[in-house]
């Protein structure tokens, strides 16, 4: 099976040196998703519930591109510099997962790629659509 890779912000992950999303056969696995614009800077600096939002919005951007939703995912972890903040707003998954919550873990780090961010969220999602 030939890999079927998608870029988001194509500038922004050259830059970085990694492709968003790679399907392989049925199986999508997505990098980690951050609170950035177009260019790569951060969003919503500060705002611990905005920046999870604006991850799961750019989630589901890639998820459609390959005609997914997020209840095709089966693995979600989120990898926060902020635990407590994340414990806080947890409950908002509530809205993107409305049928089962897949498995993963939530891990606190030390920091991410760059200072402003609070979350970073990557997936794993399984699909029985036909690859291209």
């Amino acid at each position: 099976m030939k890999p079927e890779y998608f870029n988001l912000r194509p500038e922004v992950e050259k830059v970085y040196g990694y492709s968003h999303a790679v399907k392989i056969g049925n199986s999508i696995k997505v990098s980690g998703a951050v609170s950035m614009d177009d260019e790569g800077a951060p969003t919503s600096v500060g705002d611990f519930l905005q920046q999870m939002k604006n991850c799961y919005s750019d989630l589901d951007k890639v998820l459609k591109h390959y005609g997914c939703s997020f209840d095709d995912v089966v693995v979600e972890n989120v990898f926060t510099i902020d635990m407590p903040g994340f414990l806080e707003h947890a409950e908002y998954r509530n809205t993107i997962y409305t049928k089962q919550f897949p498995t993963g873990s939530w891990l606190e780090v030390k920091g991410l790629a760059l200072p402003e961010f609070l979350i970073e969220i990557e997936l794993e999602a399984e699909t029985q659509q036909l690859t291209k």
